[in-house]
C-alpha cells in the first residue's frame, strides 16, 4: 500500500474537517481566507497531491473505477479482479469490470461510450487491452488516469505495474533442461498479448545458453486456453521425434496438454513432463499438479489500483515471479539429443 500522504492526513494537519479540504480543492467560495492557506500550507508540508480518492470524498466524481480486460482465461481473470476490489473495497470505491474484443475495430469507441456512461474515475487496463492502441489513444484524449497492468510496449507512457516475463520463462526452461530434458515444446499463448512474445523469448534464451539449437517444430501457437493446449500439444506429440518435456505459456494450455497425455495414457511426468504459467487455482486442481511459474495476479492488480487511487507522478513496479515445483516435472525416462 501507497505511504502517500492522503487528505485526511492534510485536515489533521491543519486541524480541519476533511469536507473543509475537500471545498479547499475544489475551490469552493465559502471558505475563510485564513483557512485555505492553513489547508495550502498542509499540502505543501506533506507533498500532497490530489489524488481519486480525495476527488471522490470531494463529492466531483462517481466514486468508481473500471477494469478494462481481454483474457480467455477465467482462472487468470478472477485473480486480477480480486486484486482491483480488494483495494478498493479499502477505499469504498466501486468497480466496473468491463470486457472488450481488442480486435473489434470499434473498441476505442466502446470505451469512450463506457467512460461518457458511468463516469468513472481512472482506469486499470489488463493485458491485451494495455497494448491496444485504440484504446490508449482514447484515454488519452479524454485526459482521463489509468494504469496498466504488463504493458510491453511505451512503459513510459502511463503508470504501470508488471513481472519479468522473459526471466520467467528462461527460469522454467532452465528447470526443465537441469533435469536432463533437451527436446523441450513450447506452447506460445494468444498473439494479441505481448507477454506472448517475451515468454517465447525467455524460451529460446535458456535453449541457446545451454547449447541447445532452437527448432521451430517445437513451437506452437496457442491462444492460452484449454482447447489450443490440447491442440499444441497434440501437434508436438505426434512430431517423429516428440518432446519430452511441454512448457506450456499459462496454465489453461498446460492442463490441455495433460488431458491429451491423459487419452494417451502417457505416464505423467515419466513419459512427458509438462510446465504450465501463472499458478493459477487450475495448477493445483489438475492431475498431476503443474510444475509453473507463479505470477503475482492478484498483487499486480492490487497495486495497479493503488496506483491510480494514490494519484501522483508517473511511477513503474515490478513485482517478483516464483518457480512452483509440483508433480508434472520431473527428470525424462529416455534420452532424446
Amino acid at each position: 500500500m501507497s505511504e502517500r500522504s492522503n487528505i485526511r492526513d492534510v485536515a489533521a494537519k491543519a486541524g480541519v474537517a476533511v469536507k473543509t479540504v475537500s471545498r479547499v480543492l475544489n475551490g469552493h467560495p465559502y471558505v475563510s481566507a485564513e483557512t485555505r492557506e492553513r489547508v495550502e500550507m498542509a499540502m505543501r508540508e506533506l507533498d500532497f497531491r490530489p489524488s481519486i480518492a480525495a476527488r471522490i470524498l470531494s463529492g466531483a466524481k462517481s466514486n468508481q473505477i473500471a477494469l478494462i480486460y481481454d483474457n480467455h482465461s477465467p482462472y487468470y481473470m478472477f485473480q486480477i479482479q480480486k486484486g482491483c476490489w480488494d483495494r478498493c473495497h479499502e477505499e469504498g470505491i466501486r468497480l466496473l469490470a468491463q470486457p472488450v474484443d481488442v480486435s473489434d475495430p470499434r473498441v476505442g469507441e466502446e470505451v469512450r461510450g463506457l467512460i461518457s456512461e458511468t463516469h468513472v474515475d481512472g482506469i486499470v487496463l489488463s493485458s491485451p487491452v494495455t497494448d491496444c492502441e485504440p484504446v490508449l489513444r482514447t484515454l488519452d484524449a479524454l485526459d482521463i488516469p489509468f494504469v496498466r497492468i504488463s504493458p510491453g510496449t511505451n512503459r513510459s507512457l502511463t503508470s504501470s505495474v508488471f513481472m519479468d516475463d522473459t526471466q520467467a520463462a528462461d527460469d522454467m526452461t532452465t528447470h526443465l533442461i537441469n533435469l536432463g530434458h533437451r527436446r523441450i515444446g513450447f506452447i506460445k499463448g494468444h498473439p494479441n498479448h505481448m507477454a506472448s512474445d517475451d515468454r517465447l523469448f525467455g524460451y529460446r534464451r535458456a535453449l541457446d545458453r545451454a547449447g541447445i539449437a532452437f527448432e521451430p517444430a517445437l513451437v506452437c501457437e496457442g491462444e492460452f486456453d484449454f482447447d489450443s493446449g490440447v491442440r499444441g500439444g497434440m501437434a508436438l506429440l505426434d512430431l517423429k521425434v516428440p518432446p519430452t518435456a511441454i512448457f506450456a505459456a499459462n496454465d489453461d494450455m498446460a492442463a490441455g496438454v495433460l488431458a491429451l497425455a491423459h487419452d494417451r495414457n502417457l505416464d505423467l511426468p515419466g513419459d512427458l513432463s509438462v510446465a504450465g504459467f501463472d499458478d493459477t487455482t487450475l495448477a493445483r486442481t489438475v492431475w498431476p499438479p503443474l510444475t509453473t511459474i507463479h505470477q503475482p495476479m492478484a498483487e499486480l492488480a492490487r497495486t495497479a489500483t493503488d496506483i491510480l487511487i494514490t494519484g501522483g507522478d508517473i511511477t513503474h513496479r515490478r513485482l517478483p515471479h516464483a518457480l512452483v515445483e509440483r508433480a508434472s516435472v520431473a527428470p525424462p525416462n529416455r534420452i532424446v539429443s
